[in-house]
């Protein structure tokens, strides 16, 4: 790869949260490191009305809200991390933006982490939040159950992804997936982009963390690409040029897009894994931010 590609924000980027190899021993450590370089990454976020810890049926959640209205559309979204590090708190920053930018209130969920516990326990706490957002709890909370989309980064647009196909089969109307810079495929072939930030090695500990050698990798809800795509809500995809998601990113975009489904899917150039929620450092990471702010305000 020509690294003249490479953005100069992304030079830069790449010089924050240090990084150690990536083991079962060292993941305490790479946790923590996640959460520390997230203010230089992501930033405080704006003051909003109202940010309250929140149990959404047994799962623990931060819900965000920037208007006092009741029956607020809200989106349910889904943290990256490779299913094995990030929370709330690393994605905080994001979800203040998302919330005082959309008009949208915003439901972050605290996700139970591989390998302590790995498929299906991140997606079915997802869809134990979606069942509370259609419930009395988020009415309580002056929600819309009429009006939920869902939205995740990196290994969270994997479950978004998985949760928004999940909806579709259990006859539940979404209005909306917004999905950056997402995983998709156990079986892909990642490309030799590994001085960019998320690479290859990463990825394989990723996968074996969330779904063990032995589970089988093809079923939809670990391989989206294998399910039937029609009916699906309109979706948004970004992906990075220079991130060894980008491929299959673009294949599930592509796919939808073949199976009927609304599709508007970005690819930003000379870009790296997951720029958009470091609002900090990236200027390009405001406008992938307008992108999804736009369509929630659209949809």
């Amino acid at each position: 790869m020509d690294p003249r590609r490479l953005h100069p924000q992304a030079r830069a980027a790449m010089q924050v949260q240090q990084r150690v190899p990536l083991t079962r021993a060292t993941l305490p450590a790479v946790r923590h490191s996640m959460l520390d370089a997230t203010p230089a990454e992501v930033g405080d976020g704006p003051a909003i009305r109202s940010v309250a810890d929140v149990d959404a049926g047994g799962v623990p959640a931060r819900l965000y809200r920037d208007d006092d209205r009741d029956a607020m559309p809200v989106v349910l979204f889904a943290h990256g991390g490779g299913w094995v590090m990030g929370g709330v708190d690393t994605h905080d920053g994001l979800c203040r933006q998302v919330a005082a930018a959309s008009g949208w209130a915003v439901l972050s969920v605290d996700y139970r982490l591989a390998p302590e516990h790995p498929y299906p326990a991140a997606v079915d706490d997802m869809a134990r939040a979606l069942a509370w957002l259609r419930g009395p709890g988020a009415a309580r909370h002056g929600l819309d159950a009429a009006r939920i989309a869902v939205a995740g980064d990196s290994a969270g647009g994997h479950l978004a992804a998985v949760t928004a196909r999940r909806a579709r089969d259990a006859g539940i109307r979404l209005t909306g997936q917004l999905l950056v810079c997402p995983v998709i495929d156990p079986a892909a072939d990642y490309p030799a982009l590994d001085e960019y930030g998320l690479d290859r090695e990463e990825m394989r500990f990723f996968w074996d963390a969330y779904a063990p050698p032995g589970v089988d990798r093809t079923q939809p809800d670990l391989d989206p690409l294998r399910a039937d795509l029609t009916g699906l809500a309109p979706a948004v995809v970004i992906t990075a040029e220079l991130d060894v998601l980008c491929a299959e990113g673009e294949r599930y975009a592509a796919a939808m897009l073949a199976a009927g489904v609304p599709v508007t899917a970005t690819r930003y150039q000379g870009l790296i894994h997951n720029f958009p929620r470091k609002l900090a450092l990236f200027d390009a990471a405001h406008i992938a931010l307008g992108q999804v702010t736009a369509a929630l305000r659209r949809w």
